[in-house]
């Protein structure tokens, strides 16, 4: 029974990558402005853990929306960071990648803040359970964090601060922007845990 995280780079998969050590990791560039960073990060932490590392690439971006597209918003997004149907449209294309590598399982990087949005929500994760595992390969979805706060996977994960790191968290750059929601989230979370990021330059 072999395991895929969908790895973003970012610290939540970070976290889950270093927790759960997958069979593998998946990487998917869908045209999202941070393509290129959160690759790079991917890849330091595949290395890092030693777990082999996949890329896809699928541009999307012209059907994307808000903060990651380089767009103004879809007059559907509750939030700038929102892509429509992005976590149905990841999980599928990482099913399809990997189904010949026999794998079983797609691990998802969604914590409980997440629910925000629908599909980050824990229903929304039943459904697309059921409907890989009702398809041929009969991959199952799986949200090990879903219960769990960014910080709480951290402390339970107990990933070292230098991994963390590593990890790219902005929605709009390759470059660290400072005032998304993403970059927030990862400076709110490293004060919060009470790790030195300034150690890390």
């Amino acid at each position: 029974m072999k395991s895929v995280l969908l790895l973003s780079g970012g610290m939540d998969s970070t976290a889950i990558a270093f927790w759960k050590r997958p069979d593998y990791a998946l990487t998917i560039n869908y045209g999202q402005l941070a393509a290129k960073a959160e690759i790079a990060a991917s890849e330091s932490i595949c290395k890092y853990l030693n777990i082999p590392h996949h890329i896809l690439t699928v541009d999307c971006r012209n059907i994307g929306s808000g903060d990651m597209a380089g767009v103004i918003e879809n007059e559907h997004a509750p939030a700038s960071d929102w892509w429509p149907y992005r976590n149905q449209l990841l999980i599928t294309l990482a099913g399809m990648k990997m189904l010949p590598f026999n794998v079983t399982k797609i691990l998802i990087g969604t914590v409980r803040t997440d629910s925000g949005h629908t599909d980050g929500s824990p229903k929304f994760v039943e459904t697309i359970n059921q409907i890989m595992t009702l398809q041929e390969g009969q991959i199952t979805v799986e949200a090990p964090a879903i219960n769990l706060s960014t910080k709480e996977l951290i402390q339970l994960s107990n990933v070292p601060a230098d991994l963390l790191a590593w990890a790219h968290s902005c929605h709009k750059s390759d470059v660290t922007c400072g005032n998304c929601r993403g970059c927030n989230k990862y400076f709110e979370i490293f004060e919060q845990v009470g790790y030195d990021l300034d150690r890390f330059g």
